[in-house]
């Protein structure tokens, strides 16, 4: 795992004695293929945060949700969600376009965990419009799939306990056709939305 800490990281760990130790968290826990226990973990989950950067490296974290099992691992090396149907902004899809370097947070908020971890993983995504695998994704317009460079699972002593009290009716899921988002029929963008896409 080359390359995982670049001068900024190592120059903070020497000033601050932590280099052994960050090396240690290296050899002991990062990989580059999900084990099944990450694909269950990921499968489990209900959200988690997305990071792109545009071509000239200015960032963009986003939130992506659904059901779970929205988000998958399908081999070792390559994990899919979907994009559904929300603001066409396009925002961080596009970033994937111009540059495909992503990182990935799962957390378990709301939902019970024996042992509570997070797990960031960092990769490589691309879009497709047109994979066979979309067909497993009610609502779904699209595919990312992402190619792991960098799982990195971490203690999650910062995260507080919370509580979901229930699901978005917006989620997306087989037999369910989801409401219209109320802001696209208000008056000053209605002429602008798009048909929804079944």
């Amino acid at each position: 795992m080359d390359g995982f800490y670049h001068e900024g990281s190592r120059a903070l760990q020497d000033e601050f004695g932590t280099r052994a130790l960050a090396d240690r968290n290296v050899q002991l826990r990062l990989r580059d293929r999900f084990t099944e226990a990450d694909a269950a973990y990921i499968a489990r989950r209900i959200f988690f945060f997305l990071a792109t950067a545009d071509a000239e490296g200015r960032p963009e974290c986003n939130y992506r949700g659904g059901e779970p099992g929205f988000v998958r691992v399908v081999a070792p090396d390559l994990l899919v969600f979907p994009d559904y149907d929300g603001n066409g902004m396009f925002r961080s899809l596009g970033n994937i376009r111009v540059n495909p370097h992503v990182g990935l947070l799962f957390i378990p908020i709301g939902e019970p965990e024996e042992r509570p971890s997070r797990l960031r993983i960092n990769g490589v995504a691309e879009l497709s419009t047109d994979d066979p695998l979309l067909a497993e994704f009610p609502g779904g317009q699209l595919l990312v799939r992402f190619r792991p460079t960098a799982i990195f699972p971490n203690c999650p002593r910062y995260i507080p306990k919370m509580r979901i009290e229930e699901p978005s009716r917006y989620n997306p899921r087989v037999g369910y056709d989801p409401p219209q988002a109320e802001w696209k029929t208000h008056d000053e963008v209605r002429d602008v939305v798009p048909p929804r896409r079944t």
